[in-house]
């Protein structure tokens, strides 16, 4: 009798140590899933930010920035279900949430003329920051939480922007290269300024003086590099003339 029921101890205490190990194995996976999750929101969360704090150098219109601050708010309230005991998730989600309140309620219109930066990483930056916009808005379209007439609208501004960027960016490296008498390397910088405006489906006064102005700019190089080999060509001619003049000249005796 105490033998069975010593026997029957050891079985209960070997189940409960592994239904303990098997708890404890879960709960550790469950932590693992929660702090993967956590990750991917706080990514998440710091690329919608940037965007948002980079308004400076790629502007948003409200929509955009509702949109943003919307994403921003459901990142934040997913942050907080994980972890409901960091208080700072917590009052961030709170002022996000009232300016989107108040963002909701006004209509600021941004400008379409923005002024381009003339360092070549600021530019770099700008075009990394459109890009990501343009990827986050059609995502967020297609999760359902921005309107299609607005992905359409400021697609195209976007676009516009990154064109004008690379456009402006190849005609003040050709005028550069210019000026410096480097023709060679200025042609290739309006061709590929042309290249940019010529494959466009857009149509506007931008584009149309950009192309007028590649154009008669690649027409002032073609002109200056036929002079420069037609002055070329004469000084050969010169050259050649002088060495069979020194050739058949009557030779000294000394």
């Amino acid at each position: 009798m105490v033998i069975a029921l010593i026997i029957t101890l050891i079985v209960a205490l070997v189940i409960i140590a592994i239904t303990v190990n098997v708890v404890q194995q879960h709960r550790e996976r469950i932590q693992a899933l929660k702090r993967a999750e956590f990750t991917k929101l706080r990514h998440a969360l710091e690329e919608s930010e940037e965007i948002l704090f980079n308004a400076a150098n790629v502007p948003l219109s409200a929509g955009v920035s509702l949109m943003l601050l919307k994403r921003i708010a459901y990142l934040l309230k997913a942050m907080v279900e994980l972890e409901p005991g960091q208080r700072d998730l917590k009052h961030r989600l709170e002022e996000t949430e009232t300016r989107v309140a108040t963002l909701s309620k006004s209509g600021e219109i941004v400008a379409d003329n923005v002024a381009l930066p003339d360092n070549d990483q600021q530019l770099i930056a700008m075009i990394k920051g459109i890009k990501k916009l343009r990827n986050m808005l059609r995502a967020e379209h297609a999760r359902g939480h921005v309107e299609t007439q607005l992905v359409i609208d400021e697609d195209r501004r976007l676009d516009l922007l990154q064109l004008r960027i690379n456009v402006e960016s190849q005609i003040k490296r050709g005028k550069s290269a210019h000026s410096n008498a480097m023709l060679g390397s200025a042609r290739q910088y309006y061709e590929k300024a042309l290249a940019y405006l010529n494959a466009t489906s857009h149509q506007n006064d931008y584009i149309t003086n950009r192309i007028s102005e590649s154009r008669m700019a690649l027409e002032e190089i073609t002109q200056e590099l036929k002079q420069g080999n037609a002055k070329d060509i004469a000084k050969r001619g010169e050259k050649d003339n002088k060495d069979i003049d020194e050739l058949f000249a009557p030779k000294r005796k000394w």
